[in-house]
Protein backbone atom coordinates (compact mmCIF):
# COMPACT_ATOMS: atom_id res chain seq x y z
CA UNK A 1 0.00 0.00 0.00
CA UNK A 2 0.84 3.26 -1.10
CA UNK A 3 -0.24 6.93 -0.19
CA UNK A 4 0.09 10.40 -0.95
CA UNK A 5 -0.84 13.09 1.17
CA UNK A 6 -1.95 16.52 0.53
CA UNK A 7 -1.85 19.11 3.14
CA UNK A 8 -2.24 23.11 3.53
CA UNK A 9 -5.35 23.77 1.14
CA UNK A 10 -8.17 26.41 2.36
CA UNK A 11 -9.56 29.87 1.71
CA UNK A 12 -7.20 32.73 0.76
CA UNK A 13 -8.13 35.92 -0.77
CA UNK A 14 -6.92 37.29 -3.96
CA UNK A 15 -3.44 38.25 -3.59
CA UNK A 16 -2.72 35.93 -0.77
CA UNK A 17 -0.33 33.02 -1.07
CA UNK A 18 -0.86 29.33 0.09
CA UNK A 19 1.79 26.58 0.55
CA UNK A 20 0.83 23.07 -0.05
CA UNK A 21 2.72 19.65 0.72
CA UNK A 22 2.34 16.43 -0.09
CA UNK A 23 3.47 13.11 1.68
CA UNK A 24 4.29 9.78 0.09
CA UNK A 25 4.66 7.16 2.01
CA UNK A 26 4.20 2.95 2.41
CA UNK A 27 5.85 0.24 0.48
CA UNK A 28 7.88 2.16 -2.43
CA UNK A 29 11.52 1.75 -2.88
CA UNK A 30 12.33 5.03 -5.04
CA UNK A 31 10.44 7.99 -6.27
CA UNK A 32 10.74 9.48 -9.66
CA UNK A 33 8.74 12.62 -11.00
CA UNK A 34 6.23 14.18 -8.52
CA UNK A 35 3.96 16.64 -9.18
CA UNK A 36 0.60 19.14 -8.80
CA UNK A 37 -2.73 18.55 -10.75
CA UNK A 38 -5.76 20.71 -10.68
CA UNK A 39 -9.27 20.31 -11.27
CA UNK A 40 -12.21 23.06 -11.70
CA UNK A 41 -15.99 21.94 -11.62
CA UNK A 42 -16.77 21.68 -14.94
CA UNK A 43 -12.94 21.34 -16.21
CA UNK A 44 -10.79 18.94 -17.03
CA UNK A 45 -7.90 17.88 -15.06
CA UNK A 46 -4.83 19.94 -15.92
CA UNK A 47 -0.81 20.34 -15.14
CA UNK A 48 0.06 22.82 -12.20
CA UNK A 49 3.52 21.87 -12.09
CA UNK A 50 5.94 18.77 -12.07
CA UNK A 51 9.68 18.36 -10.51
CA UNK A 52 12.06 15.31 -11.42
CA UNK A 53 14.39 13.99 -9.18
CA UNK A 54 17.18 16.44 -10.31
CA UNK A 55 14.81 19.29 -9.35
CA UNK A 56 13.88 19.97 -13.26
CA UNK A 57 10.65 21.65 -13.22
CA UNK A 58 7.68 22.72 -15.46
CA UNK A 59 4.67 24.56 -15.16
CA UNK A 60 1.47 24.93 -16.62
CA UNK A 61 1.00 28.45 -18.79
CA UNK A 62 -1.28 29.91 -16.02
CA UNK A 63 0.29 29.75 -13.52
CA UNK A 64 3.96 30.39 -14.29
CA UNK A 65 5.84 33.26 -12.74
CA UNK A 66 3.45 32.74 -9.46
CA UNK A 67 4.00 28.85 -8.24
CA UNK A 68 6.99 27.53 -7.23
CA UNK A 69 7.12 23.75 -7.17
CA UNK A 70 9.91 22.13 -4.92
CA UNK A 71 11.33 18.45 -3.41
CA UNK A 72 12.76 17.03 -0.74
CA UNK A 73 14.00 13.61 -1.45
CA UNK A 74 15.33 12.65 1.96
CA UNK A 75 11.62 13.29 3.31
CA UNK A 76 9.54 11.97 0.19
CA UNK A 77 7.52 15.17 0.15
CA UNK A 78 6.52 17.80 -2.98
CA UNK A 79 5.86 20.98 -2.11
CA UNK A 80 3.69 23.74 -4.23
CA UNK A 81 4.12 27.75 -3.40
CA UNK A 82 1.40 29.75 -4.61
CA UNK A 83 1.61 33.45 -4.34
CA UNK A 84 -0.22 36.35 -6.02
CA UNK A 85 -3.06 33.47 -6.27
CA UNK A 86 -6.47 34.63 -8.53
CA UNK A 87 -10.11 33.47 -8.12
CA UNK A 88 -9.20 31.17 -11.18
CA UNK A 89 -6.73 29.58 -9.28
CA UNK A 90 -9.90 27.77 -7.27
CA UNK A 91 -10.14 24.02 -7.71
CA UNK A 92 -8.92 20.58 -5.78
CA UNK A 93 -5.61 20.22 -6.08
CA UNK A 94 -3.76 16.83 -6.68
CA UNK A 95 -0.69 15.12 -5.77
CA UNK A 96 1.28 13.02 -8.47
CA UNK A 97 4.14 10.46 -7.81
CA UNK A 98 5.77 8.02 -10.26
CA UNK A 99 6.69 5.29 -7.48
CA UNK A 100 8.82 1.84 -7.53
CA UNK A 101 6.78 -0.49 -5.80
CA UNK A 102 8.20 -3.35 -4.54
CA UNK A 103 5.55 -5.87 -4.50
CA UNK A 104 5.23 -5.12 -8.11
CA UNK A 105 8.88 -4.62 -8.71
CA UNK A 106 7.53 -1.84 -11.45
CA UNK A 107 6.84 1.89 -11.78
CA UNK A 108 3.10 3.43 -11.30
CA UNK A 109 1.82 6.64 -11.52
CA UNK A 110 0.08 7.41 -7.78
CA UNK A 111 -2.30 10.52 -7.00
CA UNK A 112 -3.42 11.73 -3.67
CA UNK A 113 -6.77 12.68 -2.48
CA UNK A 114 -6.85 16.17 -3.27
CA UNK A 115 -6.88 19.46 -1.11
CA UNK A 116 -9.51 22.20 -1.92
CA UNK A 117 -8.16 25.23 -2.66
CA UNK A 118 -10.39 28.60 -2.79
CA UNK A 119 -9.50 32.01 -3.80
CA UNK A 120 -12.49 34.33 -2.79
CA UNK A 121 -12.65 37.75 -1.21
Amino acid sequence: QVHLVESGGGLVQPGGSLRLSCAASGGFYDIGVMGWYRQAPGKERELVATITTGSSTNYGDSVKGRFTISRDNTKNMVYLQMNNLEPEDTAVYYCNARLFIRTMIDWTTHWGQGTQVTVSA
